[in-house]
């Protein structure tokens, strides 16, 4: 009953009145909204001067609410939360700490919250008293999760899954003068809850992606075009991912295709004879660790099934970096949390001799919970080693960049 009446105050926000006798009319001057202090009574919030009877019913509804929230967003977890002189227990959390940090911080920044504090279990007494609106999931896993990062992506990957724009200047191969775009996304299907001996979480989904870069140096501007499409590359997945406490996995079986752009042959019809069709199926598997709320580091191998005869690829190649994110901050005018990061991300492959690829990304990053969630980041980055470039996979270059993402 407690949590009915809590999401009834959360979403009963009157917006328009009846039209009064005397004629007036009500206009959208009188629609407003409550915030989530406004819908907290100020007794909740302010238990000094209660006598215990009315703190135990400022308790009681204070649990409702907050149970009301997180359910509202992260309903998938289960989580149980209990209040006890304005106290919260968190019970059953996710065994994923990024997760179930971004659950309590996300408690903690609720009016009326003294501390906050993850439990490990349900005495016998608190699961008979919750059983009217707690109760124990019915099902062994989550279609179409909404809290969607298990692995969170490789910020500083030139090939990671998102939604992108950049200005880039100096490719050696592109042009001195480049915008790189890319629209992806992770999809998650399925997760299964408390897998194998550690208990964690399984997660099965679907990524596509494709990147294009367009030229914008030394086009011949036939029929006044202002610049060409150099390429684009196509990606679709299948991640298996899982994660524990500070630990996640990625296991992915995907396929990459790269297609010179119709404008860069239209202006160079001698480069036809050139043209290959690089494309491959590869098979990755990656280790994430987050050593602290700060820093994370990571690393794959990955393995290529197989490799389009114009353009074979040999065998291996590894991927590993690390991403520190400090001076995290609440944005209360804007509720938003915003947190520069630095990251940087390096490549060998058996293809490339095992020479060293690098890309170094620094910049902002402006999300809505701290920790998981959808994200924008801020960023500029420099790049040396090869070009992602499809057939000019194998060709050397160096560019900075200045852009903006935004996905997880």
């Amino acid at each position: 009953m407690r949590v009915l009446v809590a999401y009834t105050l959360l979403f009963s926000i009157p917006l328009c009145s009846e039209e009064p006798d005397d004629g007036f009319v009500a206009d959208s001057s009188h629609v407003f909204l409550m915030s989530r202090g406004e819908a907290v009574p100020p007794e909740s919030i302010q238990r000094g001067h209660l006598e215990e009877e009315r703190v135990d019913e400022a308790d009681r509804y204070l649990e409702g609410y907050i149970q009301a929230l997180v359910d509202m967003h992260f309903y998938e977890h289960q989580v149980v939360v209990s209040v006890k002189s304005g106290a919260v227990y968190l019970y059953n959390l996710p065994h994923n700490d990024m997760l179930s940090n971004s659950i309590i911080s996300f408690v903690q920044d609720i009016p009326g919250v003294c501390s906050v504090k993850a439990m490990d279990g349900l005495t016998c007494e608190e699961i008979e008293k919750k059983k009217p609106y707690a109760g124990e999931p019915r099902v062994d896993g989550i279609w179409f999760p909404q809290s969607t990062i298990l692995f969170a992506p490789l910020v500083a990957s030139p090939r990671e899954v998102t939604y992108s724009a950049a200005w880039r200047a100096g490719d050696h191969v592109v042009g001195k003068k480049a915008v790189a775009v890319s629209l992806g996304d992770d999809f998650p299907i399925f997760r299964w809850r408390n897998v194998f001996r550690w208990c964690g979480d399984l997660q099965i989904g679907i990524d596509a992606c494709v990147w294009a870069v367009f030229n914008f140096q030394h086009v011949p501007h036939v029929d006044g075009t202002y610049c060409e499409l150099f390429n684009s590359d196509y990606l679709l997945g299948f991640p298996l991912t899982y994660a524990v406490d500070r630990w996640s996995f990625r296991l992915r079986l995907y396929h990459i295709s790269s297609h010179l752009g119709d404008e860069f042959l239209c202006n160079r019809p001698h480069f036809m004879h050139k043209r290959v069709n690089p494309s491959f199926e590869a098979l990755d598997f990656f280790t994430s660790y987050q050593f602290s709320k700060n820093l994370r580091g990571y690393f794959g191998p990955g393995v290529i099934l197989h490799s389009d005869r114009s353009f074979p690829m040999k065998t291996f190649y590894v991927e590993y970096g690390a991403e520190l994110r400090v001076l995290g901050k609440k944005i209360d005018y804007h509720r938003l949390y915003g947190t520069p990061f630095l990251a940087i991300d390096i490549q060998n492959w058996q293809v490339r001799d095992w020479d060293f690829d690098i890309t170094v990304k620094a910049g902002y990053e402006i999300s809505k919970l701290a920790g998981i969630g959808r994200k924008m980041r801020v960023y500029a980055a420099y790049h040396h080693g090869f070009s992602e470039e499809g057939q000019f996979f194998l060709e050397r270059t160096q560019y900075g960049e200045f852009g903006f993402s935004w996905g997880f």
